[in-house]
């Protein structure tokens, strides 16, 4: 096996109907390989293949065919799913338990001392923004705050490698920025994260190669800055230059050869217009 923290191989996955007749090919052949210490994208519309290959990492589906592995080792193999952490896309929590509980109750799942629960537990409710409703039961909760605690539910065991399925699902923008710089956090402690989202600005942020997928096989993978890079185009930023001077910026470029096609002003993205507004608003208060 090689050192890769994920990596599949001519994987395909087959769903039958009763009578074991083929019904859809789910997953076709895929050969996947993702390093320790990166944040993977995984992408496709509805149906393409995702959750399907997620379910198969984690060994909640078998294969038809091929083969998948994790920290070097078979998905279902017990000691390997003891370093992992998952996300659902729906987080299925129990309604009259409250956070601190809940996560207390996945640390008894593996094995946690008490008293490294609790401790561990209060520092994730803290990290995704709960410490303030973690005595409050989760009935009570919005879809956000559900989503942030099955965040915390997923990190209670200190996984290596950590699958997340719509992270940022139903989260606002401020909460969004605050899952996505926890994904980056678990980058610089070296841990693997695979992530699926139809949010791609979300996977702009945070990923550091994508794949994609469409009707079961994978049709492109990279690094992300590359595959978005426009080829035989170059950008200038330039400060403080008076409108008038343009002109004569336009046609040196025009006279070194190249084609200038547009001049505008840079603009930011809406998310950082948003968290601005939010963020003096907060300071005044």
């Amino acid at each position: 096996m090689s050192d890769a923290v994920i990596e599949t191989q001519n994987l395909t996955k087959i769903f039958t109907d009763f009578w074991g007749r083929k019904k859809t090919k789910a997953v076709d052949a895929l050969n996947l390989r993702v390093e320790r210490g990166e944040v993977f994208g995984f992408l496709g519309p509805n149906g393409s293949g995702k959750t399907t290959t997620m379910k198969m990492l984690l060994g909640l589906l078998y294969p038809t065919s091929g083969s998948a592995f994790v920290l070097g080792k078979d998905p279902t193999h017990i000691a390997t799913k003891e370093r992992i952490g998952f996300l659902p896309e729906e987080s299925y929590l129990y309604r009259f338990l409250n956070a601190t509980e809940t996560l207390d109750f996945y640390g008894k799942l593996f094995g946690m001392p008490r008293s490294q629960r609790l401790k561990r537990a209060n520092e994730l409710l803290d990290q995704v923004g709960l410490k303030e409703a973690k005595h409050r039961p989760v009935r009570e909760y919005s879809k956000g705050m559900a989503r942030r605690v099955g965040l915390a539910q997923a990190l209670i065991n200190d996984p290596e490698v950590i699958f997340l399925d719509e992270p940022t699902s139903g989260l606002d923008p401020i909460v969004s920025r605050q899952v996505k710089d926890i994904i980056l956090e678990l980058k610089s402690q070296g841990k693997t994260v695979f992530m699926s989202s139809h949010l791609l600005a979300d996977i702009e942020d945070v990923c550091d190669r994508v794949g994609i997928m469409y009707q079961g096989t994978l049709r492109a993978i990279g690094p992300l800055k590359e595959m978005i890079r426009i080829p035989d185009k170059t950008q200038f930023l330039v400060h403080g230059l008076e409108t008038e001077r343009r002109l004569e910026v336009a046609q040196a470029i025009e006279s070194a050869g190249g084609l200038l096609e547009d001049i505008t002003e840079p603009k930011r993205s809406l998310e950082e217009l948003f968290l601005s507004i939010i963020g003096k608003r907060k300071e005044e208060n």
